[in-house]
């Protein structure tokens, strides 16, 4: 790639890159959110157009030819494969019709079927990717549609395999047995490029480290050497001090949850016999695979899902009307793990996706919205949160993911709720993101917030969380105390091993 240059509104999101990727080697892209290294990608994938600059990619005989530009098409020919952060998939078909769409006839043998599946058990064996082929992905949670993404990839013999974040929701042991098979394709000739913000895994598994900011690449580097200290401070221009949790003393219970149940289909959308407090002033952090019932407790947090069996109190006072609109009103905060479709409204701006649950009680006056009351809010969460390219007039689907978190957490901690549901609230995002998202959750259990931290990434629950429980086969084991658990020990509870989770 030769002096890509891209804008979106004048604004430069890429400014003259030039990147290289050879056959054989895994290349990382690093640099905060909105720095331009998914634009890129497009570019070379052909999603995006680039204002100026070119793409060679080398041909089967290794000469390098002209990619034309903006044609996906053409960069699948040319054996370039994209795992996207946000999925490319088809709600209403299984795992295995996602994977196998668009490589073979609509008119096909049952037998390709049958070698279609083998083959790709043979995967899911080989990279620990595991999920249910059978069941249509709108019915699968977060963290098994984005491996159903990985697959897809791996399924087409690309030469050249590009992935945006593709660990976001995978388990630690997942993520190994991914960069074990990345490593081992490389090896055999395969071409990796990928995007990520877990400074840890780009220095164990890439060969090199390319690190962007503000549109422009600022570093390129070996990775052997690099530290995550160094490679942090070029990615944003200065130190990062990570948030870490100090002791507290936890005050009056806020939540308590006993034998609740929640009827749905299969385990990633249900829950059985479920107990936890959380009193005011702590973390708890539930750690647990994707599809293990992590979903249906933040439904249930939320007011979205009822129980089928057990009881629910809030300060001491059982629940019994389940409704996100009385949830709010009660002061229970809101951070969904699906930022785009369940945290924001695409078609609204900032300023009404920060005024949205409020519009009632705050923002307006005889039926008419208070405008000037929503714009002084949205100005306000610009400025305290850090929202960058944004005006308070900007369509919120404009932002990247890490400017549209902070939005969403203007939106819930400004409130100061009695309790805050956290679920997945990094996921995705940036080194300085992540610090800015972590000290805000320390902050509001500083003032006396309980928080139910719902979190893949173990690094984020032992950060943050005074207690830990870990959910399998949508069970809850009892929350232990952070402080001297064992990190494998809770590794195997996440896997369904142990008594704590049978």
């Amino acid at each position: 790639m030769r002096g890509i240059t891209k804008r979106f509104g004048g604004v430069p999101a890429n400014d003259g890159i030039d990147l290289e990727l050879r056959r054989g080697e895994i290349l990382a892209l690093l640099g905060e959110n909105g720095a331009g290294k998914t634009t890129l990608m497009n570019i070379l994938f052909g999603h995006y157009t680039a204002d100026a600059g070119s793409v060679r990619v080398a041909d089967t005989s290794g000469a390098l030819v002209a990619l034309p530009p903006g044609r996906p098409r053409a960069a699948l020919a040319a054996g370039i494969g994209m795992v996207h952060q946000h999925f490319t998939l088809a709600d209403a078909l299984t795992g295995l019709d996602n994977v196998v769409l668009g490589t073979e006839p609509l008119r096909r043998p049952r037998s390709g079927r049958a070698a279609a599946r083998r083959r790709l058990d043979r995967l899911m064996a080989e990279s620990g990717l595991r999920v249910d082929l059978d069941v249509p992905v709108g019915r699968l949670g977060v963290g098994e549609r984005q491996r159903v993404e990985i697959l897809k990839a791996l399924y087409r013999d690309v030469r050249v395999l590009i992935l945006d974040e593709p660990t976001a929701v995978l388990t630690p042991a997942e993520s190994d047995g991914l960069f074990a098979t990345l490593r081992a394709l490389a090896r055999g000739g395969l071409a990796v490029a990928f995007i990520s913000h877990k400074l840890g895994e780009v220095v164990a598994s890439s060969d090199r480290v390319a690190v962007l900011r503000g549109g422009r690449k600022v570093a390129e580097r070996p990775t052997a050497g690099a530290d995550r200290a160094g490679l942090a401070a070029l990615m944003v221009g200065r130190e990062v001090a990570a948030s870490r949790r100090t002791p507290g003393t936890p005050g009056a219970e806020v939540l308590a949850l006993s034998g609740v149940g929640v009827a749905g289909e299969g385990v990633r959308q249900s829950l059985d016999g479920v107990s936890l407090t959380v009193r005011a002033g702590e973390i708890v952090g539930v750690a647990g695979v994707a599809g293990n019932g992590q979903a249906a407790l933040a439904r249930l947090l939320c007011g979205l899902a009822r129980p089928s069996a057990g009881t629910m109190r809030l300060h001491g006072r059982p629940v019994t009307r389940f409704d996100p609109g009385a949830f709010v009103r009660a002061g229970i905060g809101r951070i969904p793990e699906d930022r785009h479709h369940e945290g924001a409204v695409a078609g609204m701006t900032l300023s009404e996706n920060v005024a949205i649950e409020g519009v009632r009680t705050r923002f307006q006056r005889a039926g008419l919205l208070r405008l000037r009351a929503m714009t002084e809010r949205a100005t306000a969460a610009i400025r305290d949160y850090d929202i960058r390219g944004a005006a308070p007039g900007t369509p919120i689907w404009l932002l990247s993911g890490g400017n549209m978190q902070k939005a969403i957490l203007a939106r819930v901690l400004d409130e100061a709720p009695g309790l805050i549901l956290a679920a997945q609230p990094t996921r995705g995002l940036d080194v300085g993101a992540v610090a800015e998202i972590h000290r805000r959750l320390l902050a509001a259990r500083a003032r006396g917030a309980a928080i139910v931290l719902i979190s893949e990434d173990l690094d984020e629950v032992f950060a943050l969380s005074d207690r830990i429980a870990v959910m399998a086969q949508a069970r809850l084991s009892e929350a232990m105390p952070a402080d001297g658990l064992d990190r494998a020990r809770v590794g195997l509870m996440m896997a369904g091993q142990g008594a704590e989770a049978a």
